[in-house]
């Protein structure tokens, strides 16, 4: 799904603002994340950033991915059924 405008970005707070991403890629930018969202209510919430690092030092989830990809939110998923 696309978000060209970041109206999604901005409303489900994932708008990256920390000037070392932004200096690279520009303003704008969505953070690293995974949701679920069924029949409009979000199940399951997952945002890649700052994990086993101090705050700030990780912004972009490149430390830790893992918590925004598949084997997660399958993880998720079993724990919601």
């Amino acid at each position: 799904m696309g978000d060209p405008r970041g109206e999604l970005t901005k409303a489900l707070g994932v708008e990256m603002t920390h000037p070392g991403p932004c200096g690279k890629l520009g303003p704008g930018r969505c953070k690293r994340f995974s949701a679920f969202i069924d029949e409009g209510e979000i199940k399951s919430f997952n945002i890649a950033e700052d994990i086993g690092v101090a705050e700030g030092e990780d912004p972009a989830g490149d430390s830790f991915p893992e918590v925004s990809c598949v084997d997660k939110m399958k993880e998720d998923l079993g724990e919601l059924i």
